[in-house]
């Protein structure tokens, strides 16, 4: 049975870039599973991506040798238990702002007696190119288990979330994590606050030796957080992508007005 080599990386200190798929485009992912990332999250929290869709999209880019992550709509044991079992590699679990949390979304990954899910599906084991017995067997190991930090509470509380074992990763949602800092008149943070937010999940991710992970606009901010220790790393996603190279085109053009599309 194919091991995960991103779990195996993250666990060794290495970094790993991914990106997003929010198109819901079969197509789109194949094409991006051959770009060169090493994984990429099928987003089905926040995107029309249905259940039958996201199953095409896992097998695309396991059929290219990269890793299929997806991001549930909610922190819900079916949700988690209907994309493992549909062939994704591994899952990230938006909104965990508690130690009971965390410890529902890796005992949701896992079989008895490591967790709860249940056995069933057919699919999941072709992604991981072994048979179902074989991925009954080793799942459990091969697994991708990411959990989001995106709100300040779960950065209060990082020390008792981010030491429940199981956690190969804890990825910062910096837009709701901004947003849950807004003063009561709807101030944003500041940059002061904002950064050291930052600083203390990467110190707890190092405290507990998971993987600390975030969302780049581009490269050259992943390449700078790299730098700064983070690990587990998205660049954009394949919208962004094709409206950012778009943008670049018009304006190599010239005497174009600015796109509507820029603010997505």
């Amino acid at each position: 049975m194919r091991a995960n080599p991103v779990k195996r990386a993250l666990k060794a200190g290495e970094a790993t870039v991914g990106s997003w798929l929010s198109l819901g485009s079969i197509t789109a992912s194949r094409f991006m599973a051959r770009a060169g990332f090493a994984w990429l999250t099928v987003d089905i929290e926040h995107t029309l991506v249905d259940w039958e869709t996201a199953t095409h999209m896992f097998a695309s880019i396991a059929d290219a040798g990269c890793i299929a992550l997806a991001r549930v709509p909610s922190n819900r044991h079916d949700h988690i238990k209907r994309v493992l079992d549909n062939g994704a590699h591994g899952i990230v679990v938006p909104m965990v702002n508690s130690r009971e949390e965390a410890e529902a979304a890796v005992s949701a990954c896992l079989y008895p007696p490591s967790g709860t899910r249940s056995v069933g599906g057919s699919v999941h084991a072709l992604n991981f190119g072994g048979t179902t017995t074989e991925y009954y067997a080793r799942a459990n190991d091969e697994l991708l288990i990411v959990l989001q930090c995106e709100h300040i509470k779960a950065v209060e509380d990082a020390d008792r979330i981010f030491s429940v074992p199981g956690i190969d990763a804890i990825f910062v949602g910096p837009n709701d994590l901004a947003a849950s800092m807004r003063s009561k008149e709807g101030r944003p943070p500041s940059g002061e606050a904002t950064t050291e937010a930052m600083r203390h999940i990467l110190a707890t991710c190092r405290k507990h030796k998971v993987a600390a992970g975030l969302h780049c606009l581009s490269g050259e901010e992943a390449r700078h957080r790299i730098e700064e220790g983070w690990q587990f790393v998205a660049i954009g996603s394949e919208l962004k992508m094709m409206l950012n190279g778009t943008a670049l085109e018009l304006q190599r053009l010239g005497g174009v007005q600015k796109s509507e599309l820029a603010k997505y």
